[in-house]
């Protein structure tokens, strides 16, 4: 779908962005050429030369961790294939944003997160896809000193994928400094467009929407009785657009978000602001979804992986051939194991768990994972003959 009669604003010397970067303010406003109504996964907006993810990802069985489980029958979204670079949750987001970044005339794009960010990897991978210039901001908040979690994994991917990186120490408030960098930038006649951790902005929201619509499709063609969607959530944008999206096309499946860092009220505003905005912009029913979130799971904080996160991790790998990662969807699949384990599932209903990517930090957590790993055994000595 292209925009009729769209000429791009003059923006040599603007700070561009869904957040407004000089007061932090979000622009609750779809990207210009978006429809003003919601769009199935076939017609998402994007024009065709700007989308880059993957889709539909698949919806599959996890027959031996539910037989094993003893519970309901469990499936798993696979938003782990979404291709660019490593795939993950962020790159629906980021189909979005990138192409209101080209709309508006954007040369870079400036984003922030943890040392060992999938959104940072993703943004990067998009940027060099779009042929912008991408600079990362990681705040070092993490208490892991291992050598592996600065220089490996996600790190490494973003420096392969070109990315200008800067590490910056725990404390530090991203968000301002970003501001001044981007100004900077701007007075030099750059273009930057500012992307809020994890792709968060409503503009990138929207991306699960379209997620939510392959669900409800695929969950029709399984026959499924979906009940319940279990997914890890952090800045809020993919609860958001679940929870919308669903409402939408008319399903009851409760949706909840095992927070991996904040707390259930900082979750909950997140989650609400960026729903709101979904509503009033791009939703015809205008129905104020329900958020739900299990902030049990965040252990001793964000990038700290809990023993159930490991032990989930472990078992999704046993039994599925299935990589989950210590920082998000570990914690997540380790709340389902426990409310499976609990009972707390309707009887009948089908449960689904939507995998957000992030397998490429596994790199950087090897002695943690260093419990879970079967041995090397040398090969055996035969002599000569």
């Amino acid at each position: 779908m292209t925009q009729t009669g769209y000429l791009p604003p003059e923006t040599s010397g603007t700070i561009l962005g869904p957040v407004a970067a000089s007061n932090g303010d979000p622009e609750r406003r779809p990207p210009v050429w978006a429809a003003p109504a919601l769009l199935p996964p076939s017609d998402p907006g994007i024009p065709p030369l700007r989308r880059f993810v993957h889709l539909p990802t698949r919806l599959e069985p996890l027959d031996r961790l539910s037989e094993v489980l003893g519970g309901p029958r469990i499936w798993i979204k696979r938003d782990d294939c979404t291709g660019l670079a490593g795939g993950g949750n962020k790159a629906r987001k980021l189909e979005w944003l990138v192409a209101d970044a080209l709309e508006r005339g954007a040369d870079v794009l400036l984003t922030t997160g943890g040392v060992q960010s999938n959104h940072a990897r993703q943004t990067a991978a998009a940027a060099a896809k779009a042929g912008l210039e991408c600079e990362l901001w990681l705040v070092d908040g993490v208490p892991n000193q291992a050598t592996e979690y600065r220089i490996s994994g996600n790190v490494l991917l973003d420096r392969l994928l070109r990315a200008r990186t800067q590490i910056l120490p725990a404390g530090t408030d991203p968000d301002s400094t970003i501001a001044q960098w981007a100004a900077e930038l701007v007075a030099q006649g750059r273009c930057p467009y500012v992307i809020p951790a994890g792709g968060s902005a409503t503009v990138g929201a929207q991306g699960y929407i379209g997620c939510a619509n392959e669900i409800v499709d695929q969950a029709h063609q399984f026959g499924l009785r979906l009940g319940t969607i279990v997914h890890a959530t952090g800045s809020g944008g993919t609860q958001a657009g679940l929870t919308v999206g669903l409402i939408e096309r008319g399903s009851r499946a409760r949706v909840i978000g095992v927070s991996v860092g904040g707390c259930e009220p900082d979750i909950r505003a997140k989650v609400n602001h960026l729903s709101t905005g979904l509503t009033e912009h791009l939703s015809s029913t205008k129905e104020k979804p329900e958020i739900e979130i299990d902030d049990s799971h965040i252990g001793d904080g964000y990038g700290a992986p809990t023993p159930a996160c490991l032990e989930a991790i472990k078992m999704l790998a046993e039994l599925e051939g299935i990589l989950l990662d210590p920082v998000y969807t570990g914690k997540a699949m380790a709340a389902l194991i426990e409310y499976v384990r609990q009972d707390r599932f309707p009887t009948g209903d089908d449960v689904l768990f939507v995998h957000t990517g992030g397998w490429p930090a596994l790199y950087g957590y090897s002695e943690d994972l260093s419990t879970l790993l079967s041995p090397i055994h040398g090969a055996p000595n035969r002599g000569r003959s």
